[in-house]
């Protein structure tokens, strides 16, 4: 693999590789390289390394030397020309009378050339500026238009973020930043908020985007329909995108309440699908609610089937009941349900029956007047009867 180093120009601002032949070179060291403009100071950004062939865009232009003391005695000697060469363009601009803007001037290493760089809102015939430009420096004369993006990149400044800005310090190129991205990472839509100092949007916009699709995929936008995991529905209120949380607004009996989930926790369908996926839920509510009631009304019947002792526990009910009861008639203490003083109801009576029944007998025994079944006599009578007839 091609030892290379890379070298940032001056004005370019971007990162190229050059060969770096024999030299000992390091960070920060300027060295002189051929361009297309022609020889130009640049400075050293990374180390000599390694790189694979797929990376270098052939041919490798090589470094031509490190700058010695005269090479940056003269570059600094370019800067303060070009200062005076910026100074009469611009009285040259207002003799004329075009509607431009210069931005700078630029010598080559070698002076040979000397290019000036300019911002117009439409086209300008700066023909006759030319010619008076190329007799008053004597030299190769260029004037160039370029756009905002570039006027920015060349004087530089501090971002909103407080840093240089990217365009100067190590974009190689602009790629295209719309309002799309600024949406996908749910900033605000507002234009002096997401503007650089150029009034166009800010280049970083284009770093996070790969990052913030890969989340976007699973998040809902604002106003979808949503269903917990416990079947609770709402509207998708606010996205956390970095945090990868949801807020959902719940209406209740004209009582809102917000609550956040994870997006894991919830299922989410666009809110232009809601009416479509609110009759499907109807109706799997109500075919569940249907199923439970069948199993409800199934479930008696089953448990009447199931009870195939319940003639046996009649049976000792029963059999309990006629225990009472025979310990009840005894007059004993078995009857537990009839406390008053150790004596029971049946006991009672059972003692009435008894007394009746010898007062009964003991009054038979001692009563002659009622009749007895024995020839119309009493026992009495008779043995009287017999023994007076037999006196006779």
């Amino acid at each position: 693999m091609p030892k290379v180093t890379a070298v940032r120009l001056r004005l370019a601002g971007n990162n190229g590789y050059y060969d770096p032949e024999e030299y000992d070179i390091h960070i920060g060291d300027k060295v002189i390289v051929e361009t297309e403009r022609g020889e130009e100071v640049g400075e050293v950004t990374i180390p000599v390394i390694e790189v694979s062939d797929d990376r270098i865009k052939a041919p490798l232009k090589k470094i031509e030397r490190i700058c010695t003391k005269e090479d940056l005695d003269q570059y600094a000697e370019n800067r303060r020309l070009e200062n005076e060469a910026f100074a009469i363009c611009k009285d040259k601009i207002k003799y004329h009378g075009l509607d431009m803007k210069l931005i700078r001037a630029d010598y080559t290493f070698d002076r040979r050339k000397l290019t000036f760089y300019f911002s117009a809102d439409g086209r300008v015939d700066f023909r006759a500026l030319v010619k008076d430009l190329a007799q008053e420096f004597r030299t190769r004369i260029e004037l160039r238009q370029i756009g905002v993006r570039d006027e920015t990149r060349i004087l530089g400044g501090l971002g909103v973020c407080g840093r240089p800005l990217c365009c100067r310090t190590y974009l190689t190129d602009f790629s295209p930043v719309s309002i799309k991205m600024a949406k996908e990472q749910n900033l605000s839509l507002n234009p002096t908020k997401i503007s650089g100092l150029c009034g166009r949007l800010m280049c970083c916009l284009n770093n996070e985007e790969e990052a913030y699709e890969y989340l976007n995929k699973r998040m809902p936008r604002r106003g979808d329909f949503a269903v917990t995991a416990t079947g609770e529905q709402g509207t998708v209120y606010n996205v956390n995108i970095l945090r990868q949380k949801v807020s959902v607004l719940f209406e209740k009996n004209d009582v809102k309440e917000v609550k956040e989930f994870d997006v894991g926790d919830l299922t989410c369908t666009p809110k232009k699908f809601r009416k479509q996926e609110e009759a499907r839920l109807a109706e799997e509510k109500a075919k569940r609610d249907a199923e439970d009631a069948a199993m409800k009304e199934a479930a008696p019947q089953e448990e009447k089937k199931e009870k195939p002792d319940k003639p046996e526990r009649r049976e000792n009910r029963e059999f309990r009941k006629n225990n009472d009861h025979k310990n009840g008639s005894h007059g004993g203490g078995g009857n537990k349900g009839h406390r008053n003083g150790g004596y029971n109801k049946n006991r009672r009576n059972n003692d009435h029956r008894g007394n009746d029944h010898k007062n009964n007998r003991d009054n038979r025994d001692n009563s002659h007047d009622k009749p007895v079944r024995n020839g119309g006599y009493s026992s009495g009578y008779a043995h009287a009867g017999k023994e007076n007839n037999g006196g006779d």
